[in-house]
């Protein structure tokens, strides 16, 4: 059996949680690299990756290249003498760096591949509306997210459940899948699969503002689906409109009510406490939202300080 000698590839915090777990179960964790930091904030200081922050935490030998192809970084990395390469959330790496480990180099997927390659599986898989998800380690080739598979593990997606919530579940599932997958590799018994292409395959694109928008003309299912699939970070919004101002609002939880009605879609209607906007198919009661210059709030704390005529609108 050969002993591992791990270096860790990974930025936020999801990669911190298959981190943690791989040095509790005792492998030999001799390098970590992460993304360079950046500025960030009002003040613009510059920001640790959460990577960055457990790494010094916990004494772990650290690398942040500006470049991966850099001459000083590749010299540095063959130094740490790694035979294996764990890669969660992290950037494209060049194949003079996959390649370098005798054991190569696998990566952790937040999905069940080949659905939702790319860079924003789990809020795709809310926002499409899917009934499950889960974790796939595969090794590293020269393509985003297409090499070949060792293992995956599934799980439901609750009806309610958002993107955060689902966050912290994959984390746990993929710190499991990890170590299952580094105990195959210890033992050299890992089989793997070849990841099938056809046209049904399902992308997860990256988030912009335009694709985080809502659209209040679609069926109450999908914007609630979308509402979930981006909060809390980086959150669905629209706009406001009422007596000549407009604001452009996060919106956070939301809940369905499937209903007739003879209002036009996008009407905002609020009562004292409640908050809802009319769509095609009903309601869609808005719970949770953030509008500019303000905290985050429920509806209730929002109308305490705020009312809205008969002709306000969400578009």
């Amino acid at each position: 059996m050969e002993k591992l000698r791990i270096i860790f590839m990974g930025t936020p915090e999801f990669a911190v949680g298959i981190l943690d777990t791989i040095i509790q179960n005792n492998y030999d964790v001799v390098g970590v690299i992460t993304a360079a930091d950046k500025p960030a904030g009002r003040g613009q200081k510059l920001k640790y990756s959460a990577v960055k922050e457990y790494a010094l935490a916990n004494n772990l030998t650290l690398l942040q290249p500006i470049s991966l192809k850099e001459e000083t970084f590749l010299a540095e990395l063959k130094a740490l003498n790694a035979n294996l390469q764990i890669v969660v959330a992290f950037r494209m790496l060049p194949k003079v760096v996959w390649e370098m480990p005798s054991l190569g180099t696998f990566n952790l997927h937040a999905s069940l591949l080949p659905n939702y390659r790319g860079a924003a599986p789990i809020n795709w898989a809310i926002i499409n509306g899917e009934i499950k998800t889960g974790v796939t380690t595969f090794f590293i080739d020269d393509k985003i997210d297409t090499g070949a598979m060792i293992l995956s593990s599934e799980i439901p997606i609750a009806a309610n459940e958002n993107a955060g919530q689902l966050h912290d579940r994959l984390m746990d599932l993929g710190s499991k899948t990890v170590v299952e997958t580094l105990e195959m590799i210890e033992k050299g018994n890992v089989t793997t699969m070849v990841q099938k292409d056809n046209a049904s395959i399902k992308t997860a694109y990256k988030l912009d503002k335009e694709n985080c928008k809502i659209d209040w003309t679609k069926s109450a299912l999908e914007i609630n689906n979308l509402i979930r699939g981006l909060s809390p970070y980086p959150s669905a919004w629209c706009f406001f409109s009422d007596k000549n101002e407009e604001w452009n609002v996060k919106i956070y939880d939301a809940r369905i009510s499937t209903e007739e009605h003879n209002y036009a879609i996008g009407s905002l209607i609020c009562t004292k406490k409640e908050m809802k906007v009319a769509v095609k198919n009903g309601f869609i009661q808005i719970l949770q939202l953030q509008f500019p210059g303000k905290k985050k709030m429920s509806t209730p704390e929002l109308l305490n300080g705020l009312s809205f005529s008969v002709n306000a609108k969400a578009y």
